[in-house]
C-alpha cells in the first residue's frame, strides 16, 4: 500500500484543498530572514556588538519590506503570510529594537530605563494591531502613526552613529530615553505617515527616476550611518511639520472667513 493513502480516498498530494493549504515560500523566505535579523540583532546586543545589532535590524526592514511587495507581485498573499509578517515585524522592530537601546544606554536608569524601552515595545504591539485591524478602512497611502520598521530605524541609526563617533550609550543616556519615548509614543498617533504604497513597480517610470534611484544608493553607500539616520530622523519629523503646516493654514483660513 502506498504511504499516506487508503481506500476510498484520494492521495494528498492530488486533494486540491490540502495543496491550497500550503505555504508559499519565496514572500515567507524574506520573512523569516527579516524575523532572523531581528534575532540576530538581540543576540549581538547581549555579546555588547552594537554595531552589529544596528545594521542587523536595518537589514530587517530591507527584508521586511521586500515581503510584501514580492508577495504582491507573485500574487502569494496569505493569511498565513500576513499574521507571520506581523509577528516576525514585533520580533524585529518591537522587541529587539528595545533590547538594544536598553542594553546599549539605558541599562544604568534603573526603572526610567526599562519603562522607556517598555514603551516603545507596547508602541509597536499597539501599533501593529492597529495596522492589522484598519486593513480594508484605511489610507493606503498614508500610515497612521510611525511604522515600526521606520521607529526601529531611528534607532538603530542612533546607536549605529554613536558607535561610528566612539560615543557610549552611557554617556548621552538622557538623548536615547528622549528617543526612546518619542519613537514609541509617536507609532500610537494619529500623524499621517506617507506609505509610498501607491507606487507601482508594474509602471514604467521615465530614465530621470532610475538616475535618482542609483543617485540614492551612491548618496547611501558614501556614509551609510549619517545618511540613513538623517533619512529616517526627518521621515519621523515630517508627520509632525505636515501638523503644523495644516495647523497654521486652519488658523489662516479662520481668521479670514472671521468677522
Amino acid at each position: 500500500m502506498i504511504e499516506g493513502y487508503s481506500p476510498g480516498k484520494r492521495k494528498p498530494l492530488l486533494d486540491g484543498r490540502l495543496r491550497r493549504r500550503g505555504i508559499y515560500l519565496l514572500p515567507n523566505m524574506f520573512t523569516t530572514a527579516a524575523l532572523f535579523a531581528g534575532f540576530y540583532a538581540i543576540v549581538q546586543a547581549m555579546n555588547g556588538s552594537f554595531e552589529q545589532s544596528a545594521v542587523a535590524i536595518f537589514i530587517a526592514m530591507v527584508m521586511d519590506g521586500l515581503d510584501g511587495r514580492v508577495a504582491r507581485l507573485t500574487r502569494t498573499q496569505s493569511a498565513f503570510g500576513a499574521e507571520y509578517d506581523s509577528l516576525s515585524d514585533m520580533v524585529s522592530f518591537g522587541v529587539a529594537p528595545a533590547l538594544v537601546v536598553y542594553v546599549w544606554a539605558l541599562k544604568g536608569m534603573g526603572k526610567l530605563g526599562w519603562i522607556a524601552a517598555f514603551v516603545y515595545c507596547a508602541g509597536a504591539a499597539l501599533r501593529l494591531a492597529r495596522f492589522n485591524t484598519q486593513l480594508e478602512v484605511a489610507d493606503k497611502r498614508f500610515f497612521q502613526g510611525l511604522p515600526s520598521p521606520a521607529a526601529a530605524a531611528l534607532l538603530a541609526g542612533l546607536v549605529w552613529v554613536m558607535n561610528d563617533y566612539h560615543v557610549a550609550g552611557a554617556d548621552i543616556r538622557w538623548w536615547v530615553w528622549g528617543a526612546t519615548l518619542f519613537a514609541g509614543l509617536t507609532m500610537v498617533s494619529n500623524l499621517r505617515y506617507y506609505s509610498g504604497k501607491d507606487i507601482n513597480l508594474r509602471k514604467s517610470v521615465p530614465f530621470v527616476g532610475i538616475l535618482l534611484i542609483v543617485l540614492a544608493f551612491i548618496l547611501i553607500s558614501t556614509d551609510p550611518p549619517r545618511v540613513l539616520f538623517g533619512v529616517f530622523v526627518l521621515y519621523a519629523l515630517s508627520a509632525y511639520a505636515d501638523w503644523l503646516w495644516g495647523a497654521a493654514r486652519r488658523k489662516r483660513s479662520g481668521g479670514v472667513s472671521g468677522p
